[in-house]
């Protein structure tokens, strides 16, 4: 992914703890959808299988935020971006705990994206306080 960085973003840990997340988001929701794929017996789908495409897509929405904020000039919208950030770490969090009621062997990799979530957060915190 190519966002056209400024130079000392790729060192920040909080964006390297997204790009993190972006790829263990995808492993995790490309095995959960080898098992959630197929239809119920009634043949209906797996309402789940939805969560596993929201997970990439608000992971992958992380980064964007991270720099769009890193380049604001002015605070108000320097703050629009750090609430989205905060609602879309909230969403992901909540989406991996709603997975892991799935019926998927692969719900047993979410407990470590929602900790690799807590830590994101915490990166989140301490580098909210510097902008």
């Amino acid at each position: 992914m190519n966002y056209n960085l400024p130079s000392h973003l790729k060192d920040l840990p909080v964006y390297q703890k997204a790009m993190d997340i972006i790829v263990l988001s995808r492993s995790i929701s490309t095995y959960l959808n080898q098992d959630l794929v197929y239809l119920n017996t009634d043949g209906s789908e797996d309402a789940y299988i939805y969560f596993t495409g929201d997970i990439i897509q608000q992971s992958t929405n992380l980064a964007p935020e991270i720099i769009n904020a890193e380049r604001e000039r002015y605070s108000d919208k320097k703050h629009q971006h750090l609430e989205t950030l905060d609602r879309l770490t909230h969403r992901l969090y909540n989406n991996c705990k709603r997975l892991e009621h799935s019926k998927s062997n692969g719900k047993d990799f979410l407990p470590i994206l929602r900790g690799e979530l807590r830590k994101f957060r915490k990166l989140q915190r301490n580098w909210m306080l510097t902008l």
